[in-house]
């Protein structure tokens, strides 16, 4: 019999204890899909807002501030779990926040007084699903052996953009409801909603919390956790000597360096342009919420086919040939979607009342953000591999995530510095771009797949 004190002899996680890890994805994806980007967001410039260059701003100002707190608190959070063990508790403590901030969305009528309130209920949804994912994604390596995880972190995102979609096309055609007052379907919203106080869209808060708790229940159930490590005194001061231990590392790895800067901001942009990117077409070019939602749709679709066809071109060419070029397509479908309104294309080419043509060129570079967002986040994670320290691969990972959460503020901060600014819905989505651009150059000091320094 093996040493119980020098390793764990728990059994083996099976196939319930991995599906319902995935499940999680599922359960945690509709936040960032109705609330975040097609549903609540746009509802809320558009008819919760005074107008929507206001609203713009209000929802970038939330946006950004919910960014900075996960910035700032998540390596602390995930410092202390590492550190003494168990995280299903931290998880039931975000999913409470998650839940509670998701339902209290129901309140945010069309014209509200106060609508600052019902913001924080969203920051605070927010917190509690990007929380509860930190330490969901620690329990990875736990689930299987080295050369599987990857696999099933794949699974999991996919089954997450499924969820997504999923949950969209139910609010869709069952609740939530256009300017005529019918949903996809052309029909009432369901359950008897009143369509003129826009229940039907409000419905996205409670369907978020259920969809959340249902689904995310197995996780509980089946997920083993980790055994306890040490005592809750001074485990983040162990947890941040490590963190701080890895970062003064990074003078060694020049090129991790980089690349961890270049994601940082390719990343935030990516981010920036999902959150607004439904805000700008409710505002510039008057979309309904069904409309938006159908846009997501598209989005998410072709996201799941370009990770898809990215994987396929990482094999063949290398993860940052791959990163790279769907940089530049982002960066071009960025300022071509925000060059598009009612009254000309390309910023400057006019067109006549009722052309479909801006809508047309909006569903386009959506699409084209969405296929290029997933197989740049999927070549991403390789191009790491590639760069980081065989044996410091955790650690690597570990500042990958916290690269990814320590600006999370800025895209959403500079838009609404932007919009308000400029009084210019347009004007105040640029800087998703001008980030793009600057992640390109960043990426350009990072070395290629046979660690010779690749040009810019």
């Amino acid at each position: 019999m093996k040493n119980r004190g020098s390793e764990d002899l728990r059994p083996a996680p099976g196939r319930a204890a991995r599906w319902a890890w995935m499940m999680f994805d599922w359960a945690a994806q509709p936040y960032h899909t109705l609330v975040i980007t097609f549903v609540f967001g746009p509802y809320f410039v558009s008819a919760v807002a005074t107008d929507p260059v206001r609203g713009q701003q209000m929802w970038g100002l939330a946006v950004g501030l919910g960014g900075m707190a996960i910035a700032i608190l998540a390596p602390l959070m995930g410092a202390m779990a590492d550190a003494t063990g168990p995280r299903k508790p931290w998880v039931a403590l975000y999913s409470l926040m998650y839940v509670l901030g998701a339902w209290l969305l129901w309140f945010a009528a069309p014209g509200m007084a106060e609508p600052g309130w019902v913001l924080a209920a969203f920051v605070i949804g927010l917190i509690g699903v990007e929380f509860a994912t930190v330490f969901t994604n620690a329990m990875l390596p736990d689930l299987a052996p080295p050369q599987e995880v990857g696999r099933l972190s794949g699974y999991g995102w996919a089954l997450g953009y499924v969820g997504g979609v999923v949950s969209l096309a139910i609010m869709l055609t069952l609740l939530a409801e256009n300017d005529a007052g019918v949903t996809l379907l052309g029909t009432a919203p369901a359950f008897g909603l009143d369509a003129e106080a826009r229940e039907g869209t409000r419905m996205v808060g409670p369907v978020t919390a259920l969809w959340y708790a249902i689904f995310a229940a197995p996780l509980f159930l089946f997920v083993p956790d980790a055994a306890r490590k040490g005592p809750w005194r001074g485990a983040a001061g162990r947890g941040l000597r490590e963190l701080r231990a890895s970062v003064v590392g990074l003078r060694d790895r020049p090129s991790l360096a980089w690349f961890l800067g270049a994601s940082m901001i390719y990343r935030d942009a990516l981010n920036g342009f999902y959150a607004f990117g439904g805000v700008y077409a409710a505002g510039a070019l008057g979309w309904s919420v069904v409309q938006i939602g159908i846009f997501g749709i598209l989005a998410a679709a072709v996201g799941a086919v370009g990770a898809w066809l990215g994987g396929r071109a990482d094999a063949a060419f290398g993860p940052r040939p791959v990163v790279r070029a769907t940089l530049w397509v982002l960066l071009g479908a960025t300022l071509v979607g925000v060059s598009v309104s009612r009254e000309a294309v390309l910023f400057v080419v006019p067109v006549g009342a009722g052309s479909g043509l801006p809508d047309l060129i909006f569903y386009i570079s959506g699409a084209l953000v969405g296929a290029a967002g997933g197989a740049m986040q999927a070549a991403s994670r390789t191009l790491l591999v590639r760069q980081a320290d065989p044996a410091r691969m955790t650690a690597a990972f570990g500042l990958y995530a916290l690269a990814g959460k320590a600006t999370s503020f800025a895209a959403p901060l500079l838009v609404a510095a932007v919009t308000a600014l400029s009084a210019s819905q347009q004007a105040g989505v640029v800087p998703v771009a001008l980030m793009f651009a600057a992640g390109i150059w960043a990426l350009g000091r990072v070395s290629d797949a046979t660690g010779r320094e690749a040009q810019a």
